[in-house]
């Protein structure tokens, strides 16, 4: 428990309903466990729950509370900029295989 100060800079989605909102309308909130600090206004890859990146995100909220169960969660709204093409969906899946959901050392 406690605060888990990182700036995140990636959104993996881990529900595909959460990903399927915001493709189709353009906006969606995510719900994370923990606390997590996103930067409001930050544009960020947003990434498909098989870690594929998808889109380009801008947050526009990120509320961090405490729930009736007494989990520490995070909520972060967000809306799509811009779906990514192809080249670039496959350049940036490759980085961040390598930077962020590779092999821990």
């Amino acid at each position: 428990m406690g605060f888990v100060h990182e700036f995140n800079t990636v959104c993996k989605f881990k529900i595909d309903k959460e990903l399927d909102d915001l493709l189709e309308y353009g906006r969606t909130a995510m719900n994370k466990q923990g606390f997590r600090v996103y930067p409001t206004g930050q544009k960020v890859i947003a990434y498909t729950p098989d870690n594929r990146a998808i889109a380009i995100v801008r947050i526009t909220a990120s509320i961090a509370e405490i729930n009736f169960q007494g989990e520490e969660v995070t909520k972060v709204e967000m809306e799509l900029v811009r779906r990514l093409t192809d080249e670039e969906s496959r350049v940036l899946t490759a980085l961040a295989e390598e930077m962020y959901f590779g092999e821990k050392a």
